[in-house]
């Protein structure tokens, strides 16, 4: 190195040599800084709220009742555990308000309380108890997460054209039977009618339904006024029909329901 140095033509090449090695360098090193630029420039999809998220809410809640919508930004501006898949907080919860156009990330969201009910609720749902004994709440046979259509039964004395009760004119109650609700979440389900033992059968259990408010006082009316039973649904595909009501003279002698209908001053 001293012998090179020690001429000028030697001092020249050397400069020419440190010269090249920089450039090289300094172009590797704008080359990785074009390629940084255009990676952040990218667009990446996430999710944000579309209307606000109140802290409490489930994801569950988020994804059905459609609370986010998918929007690209620039992979720069995504934040730090973005979620990208509504499935991913499915089972959680959120954990503070989250606002129209803000990014949900997992930090947002914490597990569910194990067993809690509140959590699955939102908006129009409710959570209403009904009382049942082991055969007509499958009690032992039913799981949290099934879902249940639910049957009443009545006796119904027949109206006039103005719904006014015929029993003081001679009218008589009938019984009368229909599906009154389909497709009902099962919140929260006993593994067994309380009491046990001997004659437990008698005992009855609470099955906890989840159901929008109109639903709600519809399924009270009924417990309180008539007779419940609850019909499991397939965990898959399952088909309902158009719920029609069913009484002595639909079951035993072929008449229509609608007739049926009419002739207890229904229309």
């Amino acid at each position: 190195m001293q012998r090179i140095l020690a001429t000028r033509a030697g001092t020249v090449v050397l400069g020419v040599v440190v010269a090249a090695i920089a450039g090289v360098l300094i172009a590797v090193y704008l080359t990785r800084y074009r390629d940084s630029v255009s990676v952040g420039n990218e667009n990446a999809s996430v999710l944000v709220a579309s209307s606000l998220i109140v802290k409490g809410t489930p994801g569950s809640l988020v994804g059905s009742a459609t609370l986010y919508q998918t929007t690209s930004v620039p992979r720069k501006d995504v934040k730090d555990g973005a979620i990208v898949d509504p499935a991913a907080i499915r089972g959680r919860v959120a954990t503070a308000d989250i606002f129209p156009g803000q990014q949900l990330t997992a930090a947002d969201f914490s597990a569910t309380p194990d067993g809690s009910v509140t959590y699955q609720l939102g908006g129009e749902y409710r959570a209403v108890s009904v009382p049942l004994d082991a055969a007509h709440g499958l009690v032992g046979e039913l799981n949290t997460g099934d879902h249940v259509d639910v049957m009443a039964g009545f006796n119904v004395i027949p109206v006039d054209r103005h719904g006014v009760p015929l029993s003081q004119s001679g009218g008589q109650s009938r019984p009368v039977f229909k599906t009154i609700l389909q497709d009902v979440l099962v919140l929260d389900a006993p593994h067994e009618a309380a009491g046990g033992g001997i004659g437990h059968s008698a005992q009855t259990s609470n099955v906890v339904l989840r159901l929008d408010d109109r639903q709600a006082t519809e399924l009270a009316f009924a417990s309180s006024n008539g007779t419940i039973w609850l019909s499991l649904r397939p965990r898959a595909n399952a088909a309902s029909t158009r719920p029609a009501i069913v009484t002595v003279e639909s079951l035993l002698l072929g008449v229509k329901p609608i007739k049926v209908l009419h002739s207890l001053g229904g229309r």
